[in-house]
């Protein structure tokens, strides 16, 4: 497995796309700095354009946002969270590539549970994408060989295998840029978990 994320490392750094393990499903990985592999994502999954791409960090050092607006219960529900199956939508840096905030000025940071995953990012040295490895509106490919299923037509280039993923749904999506903070997609972390992070019970 470590000759494994080495290669996929290397194939990243140099502009590829890999398929790589999290804890909620098979995700197709770029480096964020790779602004063609990021648009062959969106070609590979068939993802609407108007959806941005999510990142895995190791760090919210290297996440690039801008720090001095998070709010205090982003951070809260950071240090509870993370790594895990938790993405925040935080406030952007200036001059990211559309693929990763569109026109709302936030991108989707996690920090990833997955041993894989997170030695990838290391090894990587710098943010990578995570959306789910399926055609859009699919189901989340727990196998590479569903992923395989899915993606015909349009193949990334390396397959990091890690075995199956646990059952289970995908990430819970939290916009933290705003007061109290929103669910936008449900998942494994519950609003009622996060508002009690933050100091908060449910309204």
């Amino acid at each position: 497995m470590e000759k494994a994320v080495k290669e996929a490392a290397i194939i990243l750094k140099e502009g590829g796309v890999c398929v790589i393990p999290t804890e909620t499903s098979y995700g197709l990985a770029a480096s964020i700095d790779h602004e063609k592999a990021l648009e062959r994502i969106y070609r590979i999954k068939k993802r609407p354009s108007a959806k941005p791409l999510l990142i895995l960090v190791d760090s919210i050092i290297q996440a690039p946002i801008d720090r001095f607006r998070l709010t205090a219960c982003a951070r809260k529900v950071m240090d509870r969270f993370w790594p895990g199956p938790l993405t925040l939508l935080l406030p952007a840096r200036e001059g990211l590539a559309f693929q990763l905030t569109g026109t709302t000025g936030r991108i989707g940071v996690r920090m990833s549970s997955h041993p894989v995953a997170q030695a990838l990012v290391r090894a990587v040295g710098r943010p990578i994408t995570a959306t789910s490895a399926n055609i859009s509106g699919m189901e989340l490919p727990k196998t590479i060989e569903e992923v395989r299923e899915q993606l015909v037509y349009h193949r990334p280039d390396y397959f990091l295998d890690a075995g199956k993923i646990p059952p289970g749904p995908a990430s819970t999506i939290l916009d933290a840029t705003v007061e109290p903070p929103a669910v936008v997609r449900e998942g494994p972390v519950s609003l009622e978990d996060i508002l009690d992070a933050c100091g908060r019970g449910p309204s």
